[in-house]
């Protein structure tokens, strides 16, 4: 591929099949509606805002103007300016400000407009969101979400393509969630949203318009919004730790979450291996039994994520992995992730695993 190629234009195509419901979902409705993920997330917030008259919604352009992403688009029009509404450009603040509604009873959805934005906030989400509850001995928590858009995808470069979880994993008090479609993005949101911790609610800007193949440089080919995904209507929720196997197999695992999720299914068609793949859904609390029996079964693990790969959240995965099935691993436990470089602007798809990079991995694990 030239650099002068395009290999960044989204190649939606119809979705594979959407994660199915684990037995403790719920949905209220039994009706089922098809959304992109940012009609999911904005579905999940008007769902609790109508619900729940404590649930606000804020951030920069987050209220009238419903957001870079439009994810909020239509819930002041709906609500009001006290239940949406528009935040200075300080990501600290924001987040601040997130903490003392919690701690007051409300139940915050605070949007930080880019995850490469988050950092000014970090200190607000580890020393005072995180440690509220613990340090004031139960008498007051930070029942708070924490939204923001992760990931490459969009030709971003350097400071809107960053894929900062295992900033946030490290963090003891906090739970991390990152979905890959529509059905979990609602499910998950609302489960967030009622969860009595904060919850940093990470979303793939690369899916949020439609499904991909996981090719980052195919044409695009016609899609329609019925094969989005049938998210059901009303109030379900997608219980925080769960994964969720997306493709059964036998020869190796595939851990991977959000947008990585179709690059390890393009890889194992790629490379012809019967891959058991696993989509995370939840980062923390790690859903490390889902792992362990499939890795058990399989006797080998590919992990694949955008971010760099020194303490990487793929770190985390292997140690899990090889302290609980050491005695059945068949070949070393293996990494596809970015590049440990500062993000290289122009060369998004270089530095991004893709599914060769995914496949030959594969391929290597099954020749060990």
């Amino acid at each position: 591929m030239s650099v002068d190629q395009d290999p960044y234009t989204p190649a939606f195509l119809p979705a594979p099949a959407p994660s199915p419901p684990s037995s403790t979902e719920t949905a209220s409705a039994g009706q089922t509606r098809s959304m992109t993920m940012i009609e999911a997330i904005r579905d999940a917030l008007a769902v609790m805002m109508a619900r729940d008259e404590r649930v606000v919604s804020f951030g920069e352009d987050a209220g009238y103007f419903g957001g870079v992403f439009r994810c909020t688009e239509g819930l002041q029009q709906e609500f009001g300016e006290h239940r949406s509404f528009d935040t200075p450009i300080s990501e600290s603040g924001i987040v601040g400000a997130a903490v003392g509604m919690a701690s007051y009873g409300l139940r915050p959805v605070a949007e930080i407009q880019f995850a490469d934005y988050v950092y000014p906030g970090y200190d607000q989400i580890v020393s005072e969101a995180a440690r509220l509850r613990s340090r004031s001995a139960g008498e007051l928590t930070a029942p708070l979400v924490v939204r923001m858009p992760v990931g490459g995808g969009i030709r971003g470069g350097q400071t809107h393509s960053q894929s900062p979880e295992a900033l946030f994993t490290h963090v003891a008090g906090l739970k991390v969630v990152l979905p890959s479609n529509p059905i979990d993005a609602k499910g998950l949101l609302i489960a967030s949203i009622e969860d009595p911790d904060p919850v940093i609610f990470l979303e793939p800007k690369r899916l949020y318009n439609g499904p991909f193949d996981g090719h980052h440089d195919r044409p695009i080919q016609p899609w329609s919004r019925h094969e989005l995904g049938n998210v059901p209507e009303g109030h379900y929720t997608i219980p925080l730790g769960e994964a969720t196997i997306v493709r059964p197999g036998s020869e190796v695992t595939v851990l991977a979450y959000g947008t990585l999720r179709f690059v390890a299914e393009a890889a194992a068609a790629e490379a012809g291996v019967d891959a058991e793949i696993i989509d995370l859904r939840t980062l923390l609390p790690l859903d490390v039994d889902t792992v362990a029996a499939s890795v058990a079964k399989t006797g080998r693990c590919v992990i694949a994520h955008e971010a760099t790969r020194t303490s990487g959240f793929g770190a985390e995965l292997s140690a899990q992995v090889q302290e609980r099935c050491f005695d059945h691993l068949e070949a070393p436990i293996t990494r596809v992730t970015g590049y440990d470089t500062p993000y290289p602007v122009g060369l998004e798809w270089v530095y991004f695993p893709g599914p060769d990079r995914v496949a030959e991995a594969l391929r290597q694990v099954m020749a060990y």
